[in-house]
């Protein structure tokens, strides 16, 4: 008999899509500060000032610049 929940967890992807500003660049790696305050480090091409989607460490493309919404309470 299958398993319901692996069969579901299959289904999600591994690293989070997420979206952020390009703050500062040294060595090839940009600081990427995220809406909610966070901070992460990626390997890509980007230029300060610039808006990223990063996943798992990596720059994956340029981002639209939209205002944040949060829809918590």
């Amino acid at each position: 008999m299958p398993n319901a929940y692996r069969e579901f967890m299959a289904l999600m992807p591994d690293q989070p899509l997420e979206v952020g500003e390009v703050t500062a660049i040294a060595g090839g790696v940009a600081t990427v500060t995220l809406p909610g305050g966070g901070v992460v480090q990626a390997r890509g091409t980007a230029s300060v000032g610039q808006r990223v989607f990063v996943r798992g460490g990596a720059i994956e493309g340029k981002a639209p610049t939209l205002n944040y919404v949060s829809a918590e309470g």
